[in-house]
């Protein structure tokens, strides 16, 4: 099983607190906070799992899903969306992108690494 995650969030509290919880249950943690960069980040160091914020400074998690199922490099990494935004339009738009999992804030600790634990198991 992989054990690499990585968390694409500008949130300060929210990336403290999941990488608290994942390091705990035994994932490497890195961390990206600028969706313009974020593609790079994931090619220099490919993850086993990406949590996807929606909303991000320079773009969108959307338009990095839609980047990271488009290119060959990156189009079976699980991407977990988290978001604040719960709208169904939200939750409808990600999985048609082709996200695997849709979660939104607040969220519990042990819902966060369930998920990331099935979303490896698939």
């Amino acid at each position: 099983m992989g054990k690499r995650v990585l968390l694409i969030e500008d949130e300060p509290n929210i990336i403290e607190a999941i990488s608290f919880i994942l390091s705990r249950d035994g994932w490497t943690v890195h961390t990206h906070q600028d969706g313009q960069t974020a593609m790079a980040k994931v090619h220099a160091f490919p993850p086993d799992l990406i949590i996807l914020d929606v909303m991000l400074p320079g773009r969108s998690g959307f338009d990095l899903l839609r980047d990271l199922r488009a290119d060959t490099a990156t189009a079976g990494i699980p991407v977990m969306m988290l978001t604040a935004r719960g709208q169904e339009k939200d939750r409808e738009l990600a999985l048609r992108l082709g996200a695997n999992h849709f979660m939104t804030k607040p969220f519990s600790n042990s819902a966060v690494r369930d998920h990331v634990r099935s979303l490896m198991e698939a």
